[in-house]
């Protein structure tokens, strides 16, 4: 039931223009491992961007299969430059809070538009 109290956040959210400034991000992101699901995250940021950079964070809460949910507080700064007028690099650092070990991650790529 708690995933639809952030669904009026995501409708707005899709339905911003795309702006510089503030904006909110509900992301769900699932796991499985075969066709055996492990767990959700459920990421709910308050962001700012600014040309090509952004930051955001917030709550996210952690659905793991057969265990009880927990809050964590996670986020992510990233970037996207031109390199040429059909090729873009991005990059992108996250962060989770854990109960055990923090988990940090990164995400680098080329976009080439034909």
């Amino acid at each position: 039931m708690k995933p639809i109290a952030f669904l009026p956040a995501a409708l707005i959210a899709v339905a911003a223009p795309a702006t510089a400034g503030p904006y909110v991000n509900v992301e769900a992101n699932s796991s499985f491992v075969g066709n055996d699901y492990s767990a959700t995250v459920l990421d709910n940021h308050v962001g700012f961007k600014q040309g090509n950079w952004y930051v955001q964070a917030g709550p996210s809460i952690v659905a793991g299969d057969g265990v009880d949910s927990t809050v964590e507080l996670s986020g992510k700064a990233g970037a996207t430059f031109d390199l040429s007028e059909n090729l873009s690099a991005y990059g992108e650092v996250s962060f989770m809070t854990s109960d055990t070990d923090n988990v940090y991650g990164t995400k680098v790529g080329l976009t080439y538009e034909f």
